[in-house]
């Protein structure tokens, strides 16, 4: 316990100890966000590839 943490401060810092003995980690330490997964890149496609994909329907893509 450090020197400076209150009584109260204390108190929370043992109840998550606590809870993440008790149930593990529940958030991950890096999201989806913070890596390349998710974001939809794909090996072997241009950037114009990309574009054309994501012409809306009503504007005819075809």
């Amino acid at each position: 316990m450090p020197d400076h943490e209150t009584p109260e401060e204390a108190a929370k810092r043992r109840r998550r100890e606590r809870a993440a003995r008790l149930l593990g980690d529940l958030m991950p330490g890096t999201t989806r966000d913070e890596t390349a997964e998710g974001w939809g890149e794909r090996e072997g496609t241009s950037r114009d590839d990309e574009l054309r994909r994501d012409v809306p329907p009503h504007h005819g893509g075809d």
